[in-house]
């Protein structure tokens, strides 16, 4: 089951990153006075998804907080502070 967890968890990291430059897409678009309206429905179905990926995490016995992407970095950052070599290869 935890495999199954792991899974969907990743699964719904990488949906963040990819609503994370949907998001600023939209941003830019909006700063600029254009149509965004293709972008933002894009944005809103991958919250869709997230949505009922976090559903199917419960289901699944997840439990506690999900970390969000600003939490994956800092988490990757504390793991590699420690071995300068890995911090290298990560970048």
């Amino acid at each position: 089951m935890d495999n199954r967890i792991n899974e969907i968890r990743r699964k719904i990291s990488a949906l963040r990153l990819e609503m994370a430059g949907v998001e600023a897409l939209v941003r830019e678009l909006i700063n600029g006075d254009r149509d965004c309206a293709r972008q933002a429905l894009a944005q809103m179905d991958l919250r869709r998804k997230v949505d009922l990926l976090i559903g199917e995490w419960k289901a699944a016995g997840g439990g506690g907080v999900l970390p969000d992407v600003r939490d994956r970095v800092r988490l990757r950052l504390v793991k590699t502070a420690g071995n300068p070599e890995r911090a290298r290869t990560q970048r």
